[in-house]
């Protein structure tokens, strides 16, 4: 593990070279934004191939993807609250909503901020112990037995011009969830949204949006790091090109996920996450993923 870090930081990804991470960047992409878990994607994937783990500087740079492509898929929505919050504080106006919508995500934000700050150590540490298969074979398992409950239990009513402030935080904390390796982002907010009932669709595109200053943060840390730890012209090249591929694939699982939850509901992504836990147990009791 001592040749894939780079002053402490995970860089596993290195040497795994443009082909590699090209594939890697496409599984990522569109994990990432389907609540099926991208770190544990990002491990069971090398593990089967017989790879190298990718590291969590990886996953946490790609974010970068992901954010790229919720803007572009949500540009219309996105547009629309901050032309009206711009609109709002120059009449002064702070009873619009896209203005109090805007406020909300932001103070919804701050859960997973400074849950974010204060495990950096240990999330980012190479050979961090919670990016181990145990770690996220139980949190999938327990992701797929919560977002079972929400869907049966949703009335699947609301929609995102009735989400108040409490909604918003209460998205927001489920997203702190996340910051486990295997919990997955979109699973833990689209879990809470659907608990709040909203709409399938609705939920998907609540938990994006809320989304969006979490998944620009983590991102821009992670360069951050990666910077400050020197990574090398190599490197740069290597994660800028699963980028790319990344922000292609997320984009398309964008518009998959909300096809899917528009037309048939979140079963498929239970019973998948479900499956993917017990393969990950089983493989790792056996010995079969190391």
């Amino acid at each position: 593990m001592a040749d894939a870090c780079t002053q402490g930081v995970d860089t596993g990804f290195v040497a795994l070279g443009f082909g590699k991470v090209a594939v890697l960047g496409v599984v990522q992409g569109i994990s990432e934004l389907l609540p099926i878990s991208s770190t544990a994607h990002m491990r069971i994937v090398p593990a089967f191939l017989g790879w190298p783990d990718p590291g969590s500087a990886f996953s946490a740079a790609m974010q970068m993807a992901a954010l790229a492509a919720v803007i572009s898929y949500f540009w219309s929505d996105i547009r629309g609250f901050a032309v009206g919050s711009l609109r709002a504080v120059k009449a002064r106006d702070f009873e619009d909503w896209n203005f109090r919508f805007v406020v909300w995500i932001g103070l919804a934000t701050i859960p997973i901020a400074i849950a974010g700050l204060v495990l950096s150590g240990l999330l980012n540490k190479c050979g961090s112990p919670l990016r181990s298969l145990p770690v996220i074979g139980i949190s999938c398992i327990v992701m797929s037995a919560l977002l079972a409950v929400a869907e049966i239990r949703a009335r699947h009513q609301r929609t995102l011009d009735h989400v108040n402030l409490l909604d918003a935080m209460i998205v927001g904390c489920a997203q702190v969830g996340a910051l486990i390796p295997g919990i997955s982002r979109s699973g833990s907010t689209l879990t809470a949204a659907l608990f709040l009932g909203m709409k399938r669709e609705e939920a998907a595109r609540f938990s994006f949006l809320l989304g969006l200053p979490a998944i620009a943060l983590a991102g821009l840390k992670e360069f951050y790091e990666l910077w400050k730890a020197h990574l090398d012209a190599q490197g740069w090249a290597v994660l800028s090109f699963g980028l790319v591929i990344a922000s292609i694939s997320a984009f398309v699982a964008i518009w998959s996920l909300m096809h899917i939850l528009e037309k048939f509901s979140a079963w498929p992504f239970v019973i998948y996450r479900g499956l993917m836990g017990v393969l990950l147990l089983a493989g790792f009791a056996a010995g079969w993923l190391a």
